[in-house]
């Protein structure tokens, strides 16, 4: 129970930590214009079954993608370690984790504060492609140390993909809602915590 109320303050303390820099620029900004839950893509899924075929297909492929990346990384702590071999006990915390430690935070700052602006000033094409890059070279840098040039290649490469593919199912199909995303990066996270609590 302890590390379930450990995540739920740490989710908080990383959401807010996450959400200085996007507030501040709607502050000077943007404020009189939108509201910042709108402005950051919090706001209602559009694009019907064809925004739910791309986030389950987008889900599943990339559950899968994560058991693979925590199978090339085994033997090195990750962000799911702590989980290793916990079991059901685990199932609580790795939830509130999945959601909102990792997948919400992350969202927030990479396709809804950093691709939002980017699309402001540049083509979509080339907003995506620099906030995938991102996000993969973040996932990526966390590992260099340990893992080596081809894995954290591979790592950088595989994580870039999905942010990819969440930038355009947000942006293109679904009208610039962040929930999307935060559904499939939340089971990519819930499918890596329980591969690792239950040594799958």
């Amino acid at each position: 129970m302890n590390m379930f109320f450990n995540k739920i303050i740490s989710s908080i303390l990383q959401i807010i930590l996450f959400l200085i820099i996007p507030f501040v620029w709607w502050l000077v900004t943007a404020r009189k214009k939108h509201n910042f839950a709108e402005w950051i893509g919090l706001k209602k899924i559009e694009g019907g079954k064809k925004t739910f075929a791309a986030v389950v297909t987008a889900s599943a492929a990339f559950m899968l993608l994560g058991a693979i990346l925590i199978y090339m990384v085994s033997g090195i702590e990750t962000a799911v370690s702590e989980f290793a071999g916990l079991g059901a006990a685990a199932v609580p915390a790795i939830v509130i984790y999945a959601a909102f430690n990792t997948a919400f935070p992350e969202e927030l700052l990479f396709r809804g504060f950093i691709l939002k602006r980017l699309t402001n000033k540049f083509d979509f094409n080339i907003a995506n492609i620099v906030q995938s890059l991102l996000f993969g070279l973040l996932h990526g840098a966390m590992f260099f140390m340990f893992a080596g040039a081809v894995k954290t290649v591979l790592i950088i490469v595989f994580t870039g993909v999905i942010a990819w593919f969440m930038g355009y199912i947000n942006e293109k199909l679904s009208k610039g809602s962040i929930i999307p995303s935060w559904i499939i990066h939340t089971a990519s996270n819930l499918s890596s915590g329980i591969i690792s609590a239950f040594l799958l």
